[in-house]
C-alpha cells in the first residue's frame, strides 16, 4: 500500500514530469505528496576546497558564499513555490520542504518516512549531459530501500505495465507492485521473462502470471531469447507499454562492475517511466 509519495523537485526540465506523475498517482492511490527541494551544500564546499588547494590558492571570499547560498536558496523557494502553484489546483493533498545537504544524503533520509520516491531520470544539468542518468539517481536508486518511479521529461497517463520477472528476490518484489499498481489504475500487466534457456524461463514465468493474477487484473505473460536489458527496453516499446516495473540491482557489485547492471542499462535506455522495486 502506498499512502506517501516523496517528490524530488530541483528546477530542471524534468520537474514538472516529476509533479504531474505524483499528481497522477496521488489521486489513484489517495497518497499524499511531499515535495523536497534541496539547496546542494557541496557546491560551497567544494568552492572552499578548489580554493585552498588549487595550483594558485584562491579563497573565496565570504561574501560571494553568502551570496551563492542566497541564490540557491532562493531558486529552491522558487522552485516550492511553482510547485505549489501547480498542486493548488489539483484535489491532492501535499506538503512543501525546502532543506540543506548533498541531495544523496538528504533524499535517502527522507525516504525513511515515505512509500515511493519519484524522480527525473536527470537533474538540473540534464541540458548538458549525454544519455547516462543522473549521478544523485543512480546513487540514491542504489542505497535507498523503497521503491522509486524513474520519470521521463514528457507525462503521459500510463495506460499498459511491463513487470520484468526473472524469479530473483527484488523481482519479485516488483510483481507485487506490478499488480497493485495495475489494480489501482485499471490497467492491464505483461509478465516478460528474458532468458536464453527455455523450460526454465517457462517456469519463471508461469510463477510471475500466477502471482499477478492474484490482483484480479488483466495479465499476459511473454517469454523472449535475448540480453535483458535490450529486450525489456526493445519489448516496451514496441508494444505500447508506458511503465516498465522491475527489481533494482539483483546482482552483486563485483558481477555488475564486470558485466554490467541490466538495472542501470533500462534506466539509461528506456523511453518511458521505470519504477524500481527494491
Amino acid at each position: 500500500m502506498i499512502k506517501s509519495i516523496l517528490l524530488s523537485v530541483d528546477g530542471s526540465i524534468y520537474t514538472e514530469a516529476v509533479l504531474r506523475n505524483g499528481i497522477h498517482l496521488a489521486k489513484a492511490l489517495e497518497a499524499r505528496l511531499r515535495v523536497l527541494s534541496v539547496i546542494d551544500v557541496r557546491t560551497f564546499e567544494w568552492a572552499m576546497s578548489l580554493g585552498a588547494d588549487g595550483f594558485v590558492p584562491v579563497i573565496p571570499s565570504s561574501a560571494y558564499l553568502e551570496e551563492s547560498r542566497k541564490l540557491h536558496e532562493e531558486k529552491a523557494q522558487a522552485v516550492l513555490e511553482k510547485s505549489r502553484e501547480i498542486l493548488q489546483q489539483e484535489n491532492v493533498a501535499f506538503e512543501l520542504e525546502k532543506a540543506s545537504g548533498s541531495p544523496i544524503d538528504v533524499i535517502c533520509e527522507q525516504a525513511r518516512t515515505v512509500d515511493l520516491i519519484i524522480m527525473g531520470a536527470r537533474g538540473e544539468f540534464a541540458r548538458w549531459e549525454s544519455k547516462m542518468i543522473g549521478a544523485t539517481l543512480e546513487a540514491v536508486s542504489r542505497q535507498v530501500n523503497k521503491p522509486i518511479l524513474i520519470v521521463s521529461k514528457e507525462f503521459k497517463p500510463f495506460t499498459k505495465i511491463l513487470a520484468a520477472y526473472d524469479g530473483s528476490p527484488t523481482a519479485n518484489k516488483a510483481l507485487g507492485l506490478a499488480g497493485y499498481f495495475a489494480n489501482k489504475l485499471a490497467l492491464p500487466v505483461i509478465v516478460l521473462t528474458v532468458s536464453n534457456k527455455e523450460e526454465e524461463a517457462k517456469q519463471i514465468l508461469d510463477e510471475g502470471v500466477k502471482y499477478v493474477s492474484s490482483y484480479d487484473v488483466k495479465v499476459e505473460g511473454k517469454q523472449v531469447k535475448g540480453t535483458p536489458h535490450q529486450m525489456i527496453c526493445e519489448f516496451a516499446h514496441d508494444n505500447g507499454v508506458d511503465l516498465i516495473i522491475m527489481g533494482a540491482y539483483g546482482g552483486s557489485r563485483i558481477k555488475e562492475a564486470i558485466l554490467g547492471s541490466t538495472t542501470e542499462s533500462v534506466m539509461r535506455k528506456s523511453r518511458v517511466p521505470v519504477l524500481l522495486a527494491k
